[in-house]
C-alpha cells in the first residue's frame, strides 16, 4: 500500500514536471494537463515552488484562449456556483478592475435592481492603491458585509440586490493561485488575470456580466492596448463558458469623482442616488447600467435605458433602493440624511493651491499612495484601516484656480505633521499650468456588446465627456 502511494506521488509529480517543461517552451497545454494543477494546487498534492514555476513559465510565454477557458473552468470547479437559475428574474453582474474613487458599485446595485433586474455582487476589500467596495460598506454602522447564499437569496426575493464579500467556496482555487502570482511577479499576465476575473463572476452564476476595466496611470492596465486585450479574452472566455459579457474601457487617467477614501466615498455615492454628485461619477453609472440593462433584455436600446436610469435616479426611486438594501442588511440607513453618522476623521485641513492656473493633470495614483498613507488602504489583507481618513478634490482638470485657494480637503486622524509626505504627495499630484488644457481625456474610451442576433458591435466613445449621456455618442 504504501509502495502504491509512493509510485501514484512519483508519478504525479513527474507529470506535473512535464506540464512546466511542456509550458517551458512554449507547448500547448491540454485540459487535462490544466485540471491537473489546479486540482493539485486546491488539494496541495502538488507543491507551491512548482505551481510558481509554471506560473512563470505561463507568464513568459502566454496562453491561448483554449488554455484560458479551461483554466478558467477549474478555478470555477474548484468550489460551488451561486445558483440563480433556480431564482426568477433576469440576473446581471458587474465588476471592475480597480480603480482610485471608484464607487461606482455602491451606485450601480441599487440603481439596477431599482430598474427592474436583479444583482447579487460579492466584491472584495482594498488591497495595494485601489478602493474595496467592502472597506467603503463597512463604513455605514452595522452593515453586514457576510451574507449566506440563503440570506442573499431572500433578500434578492425581497428588493433584487444584495452585496456581499466574496466567500472563499466560490472558486477558492483562484485565491489560492493569486496569493502566489503575488510573489511571483506574475499578476500583469493578461489570461491570468482573464482567468482569474471570469471564475469569480461565473462562479457567482448571472448570465449577463458587464466589465469595467480601467486603463490609465490609476489602473492596473496601463495602456489602451492591454485593456483591449483583457477585454477581447474575457469576452472569448464568456462566449466558450455561455455568458454574455458586455466590455468597457474607462478612464483612470485621474481620480473618478472628487472623493478618495472610505466614509467620503460612501457620501459621494449617496449624493449620486440623490440625484447630484460628481458629473463623471454620475455618468459612467449611467453608462455601465444601460449596457447592463440592455445585454440582460430589459430595454432594446442604450437610449431607452439610460432614460430609466435617470429617471430612477432623479425621482428618488434608486435611492429608496438602496435604503432598503442597508436596512436588510442590518446597517443605520439614517446616513442617507446624515453622512456625519459615517466615521469621522480627527481633523480636516484644507490644502492650498502653491500657484494660481489650469488644472492640467491630476496623478490618481499619486493621489491613491497619499491616501494610503493616511490609513485608507492596507498593505495586507489583514491590516486594519482608517474608514474616515481620505481626501476630497476641490478642483478638476480644466477648471482655474487662485494660488492660495484650497486644492483639496485632507482628511486625517493624525497631526498633520506626522502625514507630511502624504501632503507632499498630494501636492505632486497636481500638475498646474497658466494655459488651459487642450481637448480632454474621455471618461470611456471603448465598449463591445451583443446586440440581438449575438452580433458583436465594437463602439467607440472618443467624443464622449463626463457631462454627456451615453446615446448622444452612439
Amino acid at each position: 500500500m504504501v509502495a502504491s502511494n509512493s509510485s501514484s506521488s512519483a508519478s504525479s509529480s513527474s507529470s506535473t514536471r512535464q506540464i512546466i517543461n511542456d509550458k517551458r517552451w512554449a507547448r500547448k497545454h491540454t485540459e487535462a494537463d490544466i485540471r491537473h494543477l489546479i486540482e493539485g494546487l486546491q488539494n496541495g498534492a502538488i507543491p507551491d515552488y512548482q505551481i510558481s514555476a509554471w506560473l512563470m513559465a505561463a507568464c513568459i510565454n502566454g496562453l491561448d484562449i483554449d488554455e484560458t477557458t479551461w483554466l478558467t473552468q477549474a478555478l470555477v470547479d474548484s468550489g460551488t456556483v451561486l445558483d440563480l437559475e433556480s431564482q426568477s428574474g433576469a440576473f446581471v453582474d458587474k465588476h471592475s478592475t480597480g480603480g482610485v474613487g471608484d464607487k461606482a458599485t455602491l451606485i450601480l446595485v441599487p440603481l439596477l435592481a431599482s430598474c427592474g433586474v436583479k444583482i447579487a455582487k460579492l466584491s472584495g476589500r482594498a488591497l495595494g492603491f485601489t478602493g474595496g467596495t467592502i472597506d467603503k460598506l463597512e463604513a455605514i454602522p452595522g452593515f453586514n458585509v457576510a451574507l449566506s447564499q440563503e440570506a442573499m437569496f431572500a433578500q434578492l426575493k425581497t428588493i433584487g440586490c444584495a452585496i456581499s464579500g466574496q466567500t472563499r467556496t466560490l472558486a477558492p482555487a483562484d485565491g489560492r493561485l493569486y496569493a502566489l502570482r503575488d510573489v511571483t511577479g506574475t499578476v500583469e499576465s493578461i489570461p491570468l488575470i482573464a482567468a482569474s476575473v471570469m471564475s469569480k463572476k461565473i462562479a457567482a452564476g448571472a448570465a449577463t456580466i458587464v466589465l469595467d476595466i480601467k486603463v490609465g496611470r490609476g489602473a492596473f492596465m496601463k495602456t489602451p492596448d492591454a485593456a483591449r486585450q483583457l477585454a477581447s479574452t474575457c469576452r472569448a472566455i464568456g462566449e466558450r463558458l455561455g455568458k454574455t459579457i458586455a466590455t468597457v474601457i474607462s478612464n483612470m487617467d485621474s481620480p473618478l469623482g472628487l472623493a478618495i477614501g472610505n466614509s467620503v466615498e460612501v457620501a459621494e455615492a449617496i449624493e449620486v442616488l440623490q440625484g447630484e454628485g460628481p458629473a463623471d461619477v454620475r455618468a459612467l453609472c449611467i453608462a455601465l447600467g444601460a449596457i447592463a440593462l440592455v445585454e440582460s433584455g430589459q430595454y432594446e436600446t442604450l437610449s431607452l435605458a439610460e432614460t430609466a436610469l435617470m429617471a430612477s435616479l432623479d425621482s428618488g426611486k434608486a435611492l429608496k433602493t438602496f435604503k432598503a438594501l442597508i436596512d436588510a442588511q442590518g446597517g443605520d440607513s439614517e446616513v442617507l440624511q446624515d453622512a456625519s453618522l459615517l466615521p469621522q476623521p480627527d481633523r480636516i485641513k484644507m490644502l492650498p493651491a502653491p500657484e494660481a492656473g489650469y488644472v492640467n493633470g491630476i496623478d490618481p495614483l499619486k493621489i491613491a499612495e497619499a491616501v494610503n498613507l493616511l490609513g485608507a488602504g492596507r498593505k495586507t489583507r489583514e491590516s486594519p484601516i482608517d474608514l474616515g481618513v481620505g481626501v476630497v478634490l476641490r478642483y478638476k482638470i480644466g477648471e482655474y484656480i487662485e494660488a492660495g485657494d484650497a486644492l483639496l480637503e485632507v482628511y486625517a486622524t493624525d497631526d498633520f505633521e506626522k502625514n507630511a509626505q502624504a501632503m507632499a504627495l498630494l501636492l505632486e499630484a497636481y500638475k498646474i499650468k497658466p494655459e488651459k488644457p487642450e481637448g480632454h481625456v474621455p471618461l470611456i474610451h471603448e465598449l463591445c456588446m451583443n446586440r440581438p442576433g449575438h452580433l458583436a458591435d465594437l463602439i467607440s466613445l472618443k467624443a464622449i465627456e463626463a457631462t454627456d449621456t451615453i446615446s448622444s455618442v452612439l
